[in-house]
């Protein structure tokens, strides 16, 4: 949500259910849920709590905040990218995506495996992509 034109006072809220996993390949999704990455049924949630947006171009951003994912907060700053307003039955909403990476070794995320040919199954930084609409203050 934000009041102010700029967003300069937006608070971005972002909850994931960590069982939503889906990556379109059931086992390696049932990988990702187990204790082996996120462990679910353990801890349900990932989140990201905005402290700090900041103009960075014409209709870009830096967004600061908690990022957490398995009981570990870690401080992130993700670019954003305005996509324009729009008002529908009566609500202004602001559309915001969300990029950048993070090391997963830093929340816990620590499983790989070695492939034959050299290198591992799974990287070190893992993209995040995160759409947002934020609601005008009223």
């Amino acid at each position: 949500m934000s009041d102010k034109p700029d967003f300069s006072d937006a608070k971005v809220e972002v909850k994931i259910k960590a069982k939503s996993i889906n990556t379109e390949n059931s086992k390696r999704d049932e990988h990702l849920r187990s204790a082996d990455f996120f462990d679910v049924e353990k801890f349900g949630e990932i989140t990201f709590i905005s402290k700090k947006l900041v103009k960075s171009g014409k209709n870009t951003f830096k967004i600061t905040g908690d990022l957490t994912m398995k009981g570990v907060t870690k401080t992130v700053t993700l670019d954003a990218e305005f996509g324009g307003m729009a008002t529908a039955w009566g609500t202004t909403k602001a559309g915001l995506s969300l990029s950048g990476a993070v090391n997963r070794f830093d929340y816990g995320l620590s499983w790989n495996k070695a492939i034959e040919a050299g290198g591992m199954v799974v990287s070190d930084n893992v993209k995040l992509v995160i759409d947002v609409e934020l609601d005008k203050v009223k």
